[in-house]
């Protein structure tokens, strides 16, 4: 007979840059009712986070994630009380927003999981020692470059073959969404250059990241009007995040809309394959 039992878990994450995304993990919570089991386990060093984050507010998230651990000890202590009739919930979520809600604050739980254990307790270890990192980063590490770095280096490719006057805001709508782009231009269809740096702290980062855009493409590709997207992605500038920068351009690759990836080496190619396509529609242009 299974001595297992189900367990949910969520991931807390730290997320420096709301508009950006990008986040580490920095705790996990677990709860398995049938043990009446209900625990949360933070970071306690921050040595990691202010190398990757120099602007980070120590005192204020090591306060933050003070106050999770102590709800979850009082959570385990009502759970595991002789004198507590009432059972435990269902899903970890119950126990985690009720302690930071679902907001756009900087510590925010991941969506939920789920499986079976036969000792909580280590299954808490084992997703606390998966999910968030020990090393720390080195204070010297680069600096990670933004969507803005990415767009400065195919733009100077593009003004080289005088590309650049000819690219504009262009919002791709539908009934209930829409998504803007800074640089596109109309032969026929909508052609939307997206820079999307990819130089970021995590692996879930980056991941995490390349999910966004597909589910924004997801969302508008119904639109009306004609588009074909061009990502013009940059890279880790960490070699052990190349998987996930892999992985991330496989995820961009699955959108459900006309699309091409181009990196920073292709650059150039990039630029000379669309100005030969903009001289050719300014050739038989009817005012050309």
């Amino acid at each position: 007979m299974s001595n297992k039992t189900p367990y949910t878990y969520t991931v807390l994450r730290y997320v420096h840059d709301i508009a950006s995304g990008e986040f580490l993990n920095v705790g996990v919570a677990i709860l398995a009712p049938e043990r009446r089991y209900v625990v949360a386990r933070c970071q306690t060093r921050l040595q990691r986070l202010k190398s990757v984050f120099p602007t980070l507010d120590s005192d204020s998230l090591r306060a933050a994630m003070r106050h999770v651990n102590q709800e979850f000890v009082q959570f385990q202590q009502e759970l595991s009380s002789e004198f507590q009739f009432r059972a435990a919930a269902k899903s970890v979520m119950h126990y985690a927003h009720s302690v930071l809600g679902a907001d756009d604050s900087s510590l925010q739980w991941a969506p939920m999981g789920s499986g079976l254990t036969e000792n909580p307790a280590k299954t808490l270890e084992h997703l606390f020692q998966r999910f968030v990192p020990s090393k720390d980063r080195s204070a010297d590490a680069p600096q990670r470059r933004q969507d803005a770095d990415v767009w400065r280096h195919f733009s100077h490719e593009l003004q080289q073959r005088q590309v650049l006057k000819y690219l504009g805001p262009k919002t791709i709508t539908v009934r209930d969404d829409e998504l803007a782009f800074e640089h596109a231009w109309k032969n026929g269809v909508w052609h939307c250059l997206a820079p999307v740096s990819f130089d970021l702290a995590s692996s879930e980062s980056i991941r995490e990241k390349a999910h966004r855009w597909l589910g924004q493409l997801t969302s508008v590709a119904s639109a009306q009007e004609r588009f074909k997207l061009y990502f013009l992605v940059g890279s880790p500038s960490q070699d052990d995040l190349m998987p996930a920068f892999e992985a991330a351009l496989s995820i961009l690759n699955k959108a459900p809309v006309e699309r091409e990836v181009y990196t920073e080496a292709a650059a150039h190619e990039l630029s000379v394959r669309l100005a030969t396509e903009v001289e050719v529609h300014l050739r038989h242009a009817p005012d050309g």
